[in-house]
């Protein structure tokens, strides 16, 4: 009966009805439960026969239950389940983004993330030397994920982002295709799959108010591209490989390859590039793994006195690692990048002679938390102090007649607490002690409010 009923509402499900759906399953689920109610059951007078119906008519009301239960999910659209974090992982999305793959029917799924950010600075720099940047209050970021699942081998997904509440990006947007249940083809405005952050940017996934600066200035976070490829997962082995349009290195400066960064919006093509990720995750919590991007960067737009393109091959690779495991959260990462051609195309750019684009650069952090409640009965999710050491000079080897910028040769010793009244809501707040070679780093005071749904 029950099996029956579900065939009937799905089947009412995909007809285009030419009235208000929800008020007619509601009418429907009524209609059954009185049916069911209705139905007699046959009355004997024997003892054993008595409590044989008695037993019939307990399964047909707990059956009844579960039924009223399935109706008012497909009258209210509940047909999602949320994955879970390795297999959110596997799919290169955050847990917020990766909604529309709980979908087990076809229709539109709706998630989103944001965070508001309070930046203070220093009065004196480490040198001792005032003025400088000035203390901001910021609605960073508010983002809506729209997906759409057209049927069981054919997903869409997007996500819309408004930051500094006025300006309006897509962060990605993409339709995959599962071949099968362990490979997919996707295609569209991809997340570069490098890093801890890039592709799971949202607030209360990564720890601390504010990004790694190691995952802004070389891996340029969020970093998406115009392509497509593949993506898997075999076991605790899991990869993505994707084919997309090169970075314009005309904007490559001595802060690092930030700037590079296409977005996807009338993309220059003319150069096109690889990127790729391989991880393991021996255990669910843990796991480790490699990125890696190589593609030029000049675009056919980066050109010599005599009027020759300089390539400008970009190459990044890194390496990451992740553990959570009883309350403790560590994660790592290290960066290497280089640009080939970098004195030609600093030159040919017109960059000052103490900041140019550096042959090589490169960054890495070590963090590490502990949830202070993770071993008792609380109502809130989490209260987590945590540590971060980093490390990035975008300068570290400069090109032959260049100087190098020493205020890009920076030490990142960042302090912090979050927390998470629930999971999907997260408050940090941190100290951040900021050094270079230069003698210009200013520490600052952070405190972030992040959310996801």
């Amino acid at each position: 009966m029950r099996m029956s009923l579900i065939i009937i509402n799905k089947a009412l499900s995909s007809m285009h009805l030419p009235f208000n759906k929800p008020l007619f399953y509601s009418i429907f689920s009524a209609l059954v439960i009185c049916l069911l109610y209705a139905t007699p059951v046959n009355a004997q007078e024997n003892e054993t026969e008595t409590e044989e119906n008695t037993t019939t008519t307990e399964d047909l009301e707990r059956q009844i239950a579960i039924l009223a239960e399935e109706i008012e999910q497909i009258r209210s659209g509940e047909t999602e389940e949320e994955l879970t974090e390795t297999e959110s992982r596997a799919l290169g999305v955050a847990p917020s983004a990766s909604k529309v793959y709980g979908r087990e029917e076809r229709g539109v799924s709706i998630a989103g993330y944001g965070e508001v950010l309070l930046e203070n600075y220093a009065a004196n720099n480490q040198s001792g030397v005032g003025g400088g940047s000035v203390s901001k209050f910021d609605a960073l970021r508010a983002i809506i994920y729209t997906g759409y699942r057209f049927n069981d081998k054919i997903v869409f997904n997007s996500e819309i982002e408004i930051e500094h509440a006025k300006e309006a990006y897509l962060e990605f947007a993409y339709v995959d295709y599962n071949v099968t249940d362990n490979f997919t083809l996707r295609g569209g405005l991809l997340l570069i799959p490098l890093g801890l952050v890039n592709e799971f940017h949202e607030p209360n996934v990564f720890i601390g108010a504010k990004r790694p600066v190691t995952e802004q200035a070389i891996i340029p976070s969020t970093w998406r591209e115009n392509g497509g490829g593949v993506l898997g997962n075999f076991g605790p082995v899991s990869f993505r490989a994707y084919v997309v349009n090169g970075m314009n290195g005309q904007k490559f400066a001595s802060k690092g390859l930030r700037g590079g960064r296409q977005k996807g919006g009338k993309a220059l093509a003319g150069d096109m590039a690889f990127a790729g990720r391989l991880d393991v995750t021996p255990t669910p919590g843990v796991f480790a793994g490699v990125g890696i991007y190589r593609g030029g960067s000049d675009q056919g737009q980066v050109k010599d006195s005599n009027g020759n393109e300089i390539s400008m091959g970009t190459t990044i690779v890194e390496v990451h690692g992740q553990a959570q495991f009883r309350g403790l959260d560590l994660r790592g990462l290290f960066a290497h990048a280089s640009v080939d051609n970098a004195g030609a195309a600093s030159a040919a750019l017109g960059l000052a002679s103490g900041k140019p684009i550096a042959d090589e650069l490169r960054g890495g952090y070590l963090q590490v938390g502990y949830n202070l409640l993770s071993q008792v009965d609380s109502p809130i999710a989490s209260l987590m102090p945590y540590v971060r050491l980093e490390k990035v000079d975008t300068q570290h080897r400069v090109p032959t007649g260049f100087t190098r910028d020493l205020s890009r040769n920076g030490t990142y010793k960042t302090f912090g607490v979050e927390l998470k009244p629930i999971n999907n809501v997260a408050l940090k707040a941190e100290y951040a002690v900021i050094t270079n070679a230069l003698g210009s780093g200013r520490n600052q005071f952070n405190l972030n409010l992040g959310y996801a749904f």
